[in-house]
Order: C-alpha cells, then structure tokens, then sequence
C-alpha cells in the first residue's frame, strides 16, 4: 500500500513522500473528486509548505481552482468544503505522527472523506502509470476562513457557566485555532505547549499514549481546574482529563455523551469495534440505537451518513457529529462536553465512573506473519462465543468479549478485550494471547 493508506496518505518526507509525488498527486487528484474547486490548508510541520507549494502546482496544471486557507486544523478544511460549497478538500498533515512523517487527508463534496477503497486506490495507480499532461492552467485564490469557523464552533456551545480547564495543544494546531475560539467565552483556560511546532520539542502529540499525558495530568493535579484536555497535532481528536488528574478513555466519553444526546431525542450512536460494551447498554437504555463499525475515521463518516447518527466516538479520541457535516472535531466535542457537565452540574470524575463498570485490557500488538491465518485459528478456537467479522474478530460471551484485528501498516494484530473482572480480564488476554501468539 506504501503512503496510500486505508484512510489517508501519510508516510516519512524525502523518503516514500517526495515532492515530486506531492504534485502528481495534486494532478490527479481531480479525476478522484470529480471536481475542480478545492480548498488546500496545512499544519505546522517543517515539511508542510514545500508540500503544499507542489500539491497546488498540480492542482494548478490540472485547471483547478485553488482556495489556499492556510495554516488550519483539519477539521477546519471539512468546514470549508461544506460552507463554501467546493468540490473537495486537502488537509496537509501526519497527524499525530513523529516531526519526520507528513501526509495528505482528502475530502469529496459535503466533506465526504476518501479512504483507500473509495479513491485512494485509484490515485495511487494514476501517479504511479499515468502520464502527465497539463493543460489550461488554473489560479490560486486566498481564503480566511478563520472568522466564520469560529462562529460555526461556538454555535455549539449552549451554557454561559464559567469554567476553568487546562489544555495540552502538544505544539500542534489546537494552539493556532482554540485561543480565537474561546476568547471572550465564559472558559477561563491556561495551556501548555500551546506554541505550533513541527518538531514536536515536549512530546509526540498523540494524546492515546499515556506517557503524552503526563504534563497535562500534573498541571490539573496542581491547579484545581474543572477538567483538562489534550489535542493530537492536527486538531481533530481529543482527550479529556478529570479534576483529579486522571484521564478519561474516549469509550467512556462516548457513552456518556451517547447516552445524554439519545435522552435528548438524538438518536444514533456509531462506535469502533475496540470500545466498551458500555456504550451499547447505556445507549439501549436510554432508548436509543447503537452501531458497531470499522476504526477509522473514512469508515465512521461512512456509517454516520448511512445510519444518519447524531453521533460517533472512537477509542482513539475522534468524535463525530451530524451537526457539524458527520465529521470529528476536537475542539466541538469540548463544547459538548462543557453543555454536559453545566447541565448534570457534577463533577467529570463522579459522572464518568458510573460508565467504569468493566475492566479492559487496553490495546496488545502481537507480531504476526499470517495475520488472515491466525485470525481463523482463533476464530476455530472460539466458535463457541458469539462472533462478528465487522473489523477482523469479534467474539462475545456473558462475562467478557474480545477484538483482535489487523495493523494496516505493519505485521501486527492487535487484540482488546473486556471483562466483568480484573481477574477475567487478566486470565482471558493471557489466554488469547497465547492463541495468537502460540
């Protein structure tokens, strides 16, 4: 698959992406969008203005029109291409990803996302084979969207109570985008790491590592804040953190918030085949419907449209929307948030732990040649438990259930699993593991 992955383009700078591929891939790009008007933004990575130079000079020699909005979250280019009308999007950004990586996420009319089975297969093959052959040329158009994004995001935001939160921008697009956001709010905040950095100096800005969390927890420990975020470097996904310093898995904020918008009359809740099965229960009970679909974010934005949920959540802290054009924002799940605790008027600590009701394993890779083989020898070994094939195994019983799916990148599986107990858990994962490892 090389830098065309399942749900963007992303690999090391100067190595597998070069300049040269930028500007194919901003030739082609068209073809796969079927269309010529496209917004371009970037992140702060070191390696993102030469990229974005070469991908509008192949949009460029391809007739496009460009609308170059400069440096942005990704959420904000999916707002773009909705609220101006435009035929698609290209974020530039590795995401989480170390200082050395760079990518491209790409979006079609109304900010639906391509992945690898919806048009990123084809424009791996077109610049790779195709010949290049550019015609009339295109023009390049400055766009500020920052204004109007602001005003699309504070919508969203329904109680005027004051609160005080910590953030860990993690030197990523969160410190660009979420001061402008929040000023003149009734959220006092202090942050840290809030300066954009493509050399990530204080710690890689992937808020699902714990060891990313450290700073951010200490400074909510010290400071007696109502809560503190972190954001990955690109601003699409979040953590939060509770007033005693410990964080919140993004399952057990999804089942919160799932389980606040169905009692509100919202319905329709997509989770990743890794989340607790506390999102289900707490969904059923209020009344509501639940889906279980495939990680990634192309695959949520997919069955968010297909179901017409108000909502998604996925364990690595990207949260969905019907409001906001079915896709993730960070900064738009913190005004969520911010209604929901005005609204329950407790403290995050005491609503998250009544969703704490199961123990999970947390997330084990094991190296795999066969993965396929491997995923049916287990399968065979537990036909006995109730199985889905939604995103390689899943396999259920009364006290406990489990996940183990293929890396997309590398000779890994990857299981999770949950249970009653500690005890179950424990002795279930040493168990599978064995399985798989064996």
């Amino acid at each position: 698959m090389g830098v065309f992955k399942a749900y963007d383009v992303r690999g090391v700078y100067g190595e597998a992406l070069t300049d040269e591929l930028a500007y194919r891939i901003g030739f082609f790009l068209p073809r796969i969008i079927e269309g010529k008007k496209i917004a371009v933004g970037s992140d702060m990575r070191n390696s993102s203005p030469k990229l974005k130079e070469e991908l509008i000079r192949g949009l460029a020699d391809a007739g496009c029109i460009i609308y170059d909005i400069g440096l942005i979250s990704t959420p904000m280019i999916n707002f773009a291409v909705v609220h101006h009308g435009l035929d698609g999007g290209v974020q530039i950004t590795a995401s989480h990803n170390g200082p050395k990586y760079n990518g491209f996420k790409v979006a079609k009319k109304n900010a639906v996302p391509v992945g690898f089975e919806t048009g990123l297969d084809r424009l791996e093959k077109l610049c790779a084979e195709e010949e290049l052959s550019p015609g009339p040329k295109g023009r390049v158009e400055k766009l500020d969207i920052m204004p109007e994004y602001i005003m699309h995001v504070r919508k969203f935001l329904k109680t005027d109570r004051h609160f005080r939160i910590a953030i860990d921008a993690g030197n990523g697009m969160a410190g660009h985008t979420v001061p402008g956001i929040l000023k003149d709010l009734s959220i006092a905040y202090d942050g840290i790491y809030m300066e954009p950095d493509g050399n990530f100096p204080n710690h890689e800005a992937d808020p699902l590592k714990e060891e990313n969390l450290r700073d951010i927890k200490k400074k909510v420990r010290e400071g007696r804040y109502d809560f503190g975020i972190a954001f990955d470097g690109d601003a699409d996904r979040i953590m939060f953190i509770d007033e005693k310093g410990e964080n919140i898995a993004a399952d057990i904020v999804t089942a919160m918030l799932g389980e606040w918008f169905v009692r509100k009359g919202n319905d329709g809740v997509i989770y990743d085949v890794r989340s607790t099965k506390m999102i289900r229960e707490s969904v059923s009970a209020a009344g509501g419907h639940s889906y279980l679909c495939q990680v990634g974010h192309a695959y949520l934005k997919k069955m968010m449209r297909e179901k017409d949920a108000f909502f998604g959540g996925e364990l690595a802290g990207h949260f969905y929307f019907k409001e906001n054009f079915y896709t993730d924002s960070g900064v738009i799940t913190l005004m969520k948030m911010l209604n929901f605790l005005a609204e329950k008027n407790a403290p995050l600590s005491e609503l998250a732990a009544a969703y704490k009701k199961y123990f999970p394993s947390g997330e084990i890779n094991s190296e795999v040649d066969d993965k396929d083989g491997k995923i049916e020898e287990v399968s065979k070994a537990y036909s006995d438990g109730e199985q889905f094939r939604v995103d390689g195994l899943t396999v259920i019983y009364d006290r406990w259930w489990f996940n183990i799916r293929k890396s997309n990148t590398e000779p890994l599986l990857r299981l999770v699993l949950e249970a009653e107990t500690e005890e179950i858990m424990k002795t279930r994962s040493a168990e599978v593991l064995k399985k798989i490892r064996g």
